[in-house]
């Protein structure tokens, strides 16, 4: 079984294409296959090697490893040049003499006055003196695809029986008159020298095929068997572009989302597992794979879905890993030669949805130069006993010798008792302090991890706050 991902080097990995080279390698690790990688490469002007190279860089992150290639059509020109001459030797295409312009204008006035338009089929009836000629004369021509009479029909591995009636076909070409070949002929060439045996893609591309098969049966060659897979849609239910935010892997991967995320997450874009879970190692989803449970219907990517999904990772993946995953989002990287800094990164992981959250978190550990939270600022600025009492624990602290949340903890509850207080009115104001938010980790935990030179300074700097304001 061998399998290929195709893409065109003309912008970066879209996720829509991740999901696709993501499904065919699953299949083919399914199915113990070979996963090829294929550069169509054949756009000239829109082709460069700074999009081959984020493409490599997007599928080696997300861990989507190929066994063969990539191999790159624009080294293959001539393979497909000489495969269009031999279908014009056999009968099965001919050379189209007409010029672009010529055929644009008869194609508008086609739809004009008749609602459709297919080539006239003017050259094919060129006698071959007439041909000669215009050989002679150097005159250049395409190479159009004879569409016989007839109907395809094939059984989409997604979307069950589909079938086109010929009438419907243009005579396509297959090389433009500067030799450079199209999409339809690149692709079944590669696919036969290079035994493609599946060939799974978009829902775009169902027009495309029974054009291929035709192509597949001229050239005498089994077809690979089909499968499209639903496109994804922005939460408006509109085909995912840019207006609906990020769309390249290289965009997650910069927001510090997880390769491991999503992965999982675009798995879950089309395929059901067929029960409740959500989250799978790429083992497990290479297990627990199957085209016959990817569904026919458009999926949506909920961006929510993938930040939640990317928090559950956090928290799961081993620490060592998160810690190599931050290093290029830290604002300075000395802070991993801190002692603690593994420590504080366990504490504050569970609590972010992405990497680059995670370090905005540590941030208080390693600066007094961090935001508050206007709206709990404003609550808490309210009790006007809350500064003295802040300065009195702050001596508390200052005497203590040991420093761990046990200690800790102990020292704040007796201070409570000792005032005729809840708890919770220095353990918030406390948690604000050192964090500039409400809501964080358990606090002792916290108090322990930044420190004791740390947490009183910055419940002074909380101090001189509250008296300013």
């Amino acid at each position: 079984m061998r399998l290929r991902f195709a893409p065109s080097p003309t912008g970066f990995l879209h996720v829509g294409g991740a999901r696709t080279a993501l499904y065919n390698w699953l299949y083919a690790r399914k199915l113990n296959g070979i996963f090829v990688l294929r550069i169509e490469d054949t756009d000239v002007q829109r082709s460069s090697q700074e999009m081959v190279d984020v493409i490599l860089n997007s599928m080696k992150w997300l861990g989507l490893n190929w066994d063969e290639g990539p191999f790159y059509q624009s080294e293959r020109l001539h393979l497909y040049r000489e495969a269009a001459m031999k279908l014009v030797e056999q009968g099965k295409a001919y050379r189209c003499f007409c010029k672009p312009e010529e055929i644009e204008l008869r194609r508008r006035t086609g739809m004009k006055e008749k609602g459709a338009w297919k080539y006239e089929r003017i050259c094919l009836g060129l006698s071959s003196d007439q041909l000669e000629q215009k050989l002679n004369h150097d005159d250049p021509f395409a190479v159009r695809f004879l569409v016989p009479a007839g109907k395809t029909v094939f059984a989409d591995l997604v979307h069950e029986e589909i079938s086109l009636d010929h009438g419907s076909v243009d005579d396509f070409v297959l090389l433009r008159s500067d030799s450079h070949p199209t999409y339809h002929l690149s692709v079944v060439v590669d696919d036969i020298d290079m035994k493609i045996s599946h060939v799974i893609r978009g829902d775009d591309h169902i027009s495309n095929t029974p054009k291929q098969i035709l192509l597949y049966d001229a050239f005498g060659s089994p077809a690979p068997q089909f499968g499209h897979l639903p496109l994804i849609l922005g939460p408006d239910k509109k085909r995912l572009s840019k207006r609906h935010g990020s769309v390249a892997v290289e965009e997650y991967r910069n927001q510090g989302i997880l390769p491991e995320a999503l992965v999982n997450f675009l798995a879950l874009l089309g395929w059901n597992p067929g029960d409740e879970r959500e989250l799978f190692s790429l083992q497990e989803l290479v297990t627990e794979f199957d085209l016959k449970r990817v569904g026919s219907s458009n999926a949506v990517f909920d961006l929510k879905k993938l930040q939640w999904m990317n928090g559950k990772y956090l928290s799961l993946v081993p620490l060592t890993r998160v810690v190599e995953l931050l290093d290029p989002f830290l604002p300075d990287r000395e802070w991993e030669k801190d002692p603690l800094f593994s420590q504080r990164v366990e504490l504050m992981r569970s609590r972010a949805v992405s990497l680059v959250e995670l370090a905005q978190m540590l941030t208080p550990f390693y600066t007094m130069d961090f935001a508050y939270d206007l709206a709990g600022f404003e609550k808490l600025k309210k009790d006007p006993a809350l500064s003295g009492l802040i300065q009195e624990f702050i001596a508390r602290l200052v005497s203590l010798k040991t420093w761990n949340h046990e200690s800790l903890e102990t020292t704040l509850r007796e201070f409570t008792d000792q005032r005729g207080i809840k708890a919770a009115v220095i353990i918030h104001p406390f948690r604000f302090a050192l964090t500039g938010k409400s809501a964080g980790p358990g606090l002792f935990e916290l108090v322990e991890a930044m420190g004791k030179e740390n947490s009183i300074a910055r419940l002074y700097r909380f101090v001189s706050e509250l008296k300013e304001s």
